[in-house]
């Protein structure tokens, strides 16, 4: 198969697909991702049994100070990697790691501004030199690893036991022959929508959380007592327990609400002229949804522009929902993932503070925290920080 050209991408998977294509799309990916496990592991076991060879692999590293970046990326992504190749990977596994690299330089490369003009204007910069070429190089790296992943599946593939995201796809294709929206093309680039929103969104919202833990370590030890008190130490977390845990629930909205990964999340695209108070947006126009107009609303929330956990508790200090949180963006585009971003945001928070104390050398001051804009997205800073066992 020849490789693709970046323009290519931009229209194609469940992420930046358009009308009837992102539908039937969107359906299939949802359908898959929920039935995903019946009869086999569950999604939640699953993420459990991730979040237990993170802990065993930071307690190998014995206190080190460590950017714990590639750490949350590697158990963050084998999720996805158990959704859709059917199968997790040892974090020194050489693959594993260089798949990770390459969708870790796209993100990045995306993120610049060599590479948001090549979103915006592709025609035109597909043959301007520059390192936006190298999203080019390394999306057709991805394209090869998921077309080896596919040769393997479609060697053993069974339409009677579908195994895996990619059986599944295969399925789909075989049952409908004839349905142009379930080509090769639209496979790879929803399996890369899985990983992008499904891996560097997560890795960045975690990476955030340690870094407001560290800095806040009053919160932290708040967040500890509740998980003391609800699960203790003689079994591990479960989603069960998020209903009884209202500070813990509160901080991890308080946290995706603070630093608003994707500000301007995904696009919409206008499928008609349209008359929206007396203009007219015509049909094909790009519509990004400005979500910190809803996140750091006034009217919304008493601090927006501080970390406050209040945000989300009434007086009596129970969880209480607010119509403003949505940064799963909001209508029909919303993020198909949510429900399982927000059972790996629980599971690995509560699993990891369960069993580490998180702290760092260097000495966090509120500008440490406050969200960083690169590109289409809000990454902290690097930083170290050490894991140290609680007794």
């Amino acid at each position: 198969m020849s490789l693709l050209y970046l323009s290519n991408y931009c229209f194609s998977g469940v992420v930046f697909s358009n009308g009837k294509q992102w539908r039937e799309l969107r359906k299939f990916s949802i359908t898959t991702l929920q039935n995903f496990g019946l009869g086999k592991k569950s999604i939640e076991e699953r993420i459990q049994e991730e979040a237990g060879f993170l802990v065993a692999e930071i307690r190998s590293l014995k206190e080190k100070s460590i950017n714990p970046k590639g750490l949350l990326a590697q158990a963050v992504s084998n999720i996805i990697c158990s959704v859709v190749f059917g199968n997790r990977f040892e974090y020194d596994n050489r693959i594993f790691k260089q798949l990770l690299s390459m969708f870790a330089e796209v993100f990045k490369e995306t993120n610049s501004t060599w590479g948001q003009l090549q979103y915006m204007f592709p025609g035109i910069m597909n043959y301007i030199p520059g390192p936006h070429q190298g999203s080019k190089r390394h999306l057709n790296a991805v394209q090869k690893f998921v077309i080896e992943q596919v040769k393997k599946n479609q060697e053993t593939f069974d339409p009677k036991c579908p195994r895996d995201f990619i059986d599944s796809f295969l399925l789909k294709q075989l049952q409908e022959k004839d349905n142009p929206h379930f080509d090769t093309l639209n496979m790879i680039m929803t399996i890369f929508g899985l990983f992008f929103g499904g891996t560097e969104t997560l890795t960045t919202t975690l990476r955030y959380t340690f870094l407001i833990f560290i800095r806040y370590s009053e919160i932290q030890d708040k967040v500890q007592k509740e998980i003391d008190q609800v699960i203790g130490n003689s079994r591990i977390p479960s989603t069960e327990d998020r209903s009884k845990m209202p500070y813990t629930n509160a901080v991890i909205h308080e946290i995706q609400r603070f630093i608003n990964v994707l500000p301007l999340n995904v696009p919409h695209m206008v499928l008609k002229d349209v008359n929206f108070k007396g203009y007219t947006i015509p049909k094909g126009t790009d519509v990004y949804p400005l979500l910190c107009s809803v996140l750091y609303d006034p009217k919304m929330f008493a601090t927006p522009n501080k970390f406050n956990p209040n945000h989300f508790l009434d007086s009596n200090g129970c969880f209480k929902k607010n119509q403003a949180f949505m940064p799963f963006s909001a209508g029909k585009r919303l993020c198909l993932g949510e429900g399982l971003a927000r059972t790996e945001l629980f599971l690995y928070i509560t699993t990891i503070l369960q069993n580490f104390k998180l702290t760092s050398k260097t000495k966090f001051v509120d500008e440490d925290i406050q969200p960083r804009m690169a590109g289409f997205a809000n990454v902290p800073k690097n930083y170290e920080m050490c894991f140290i066992p609680r007794a």
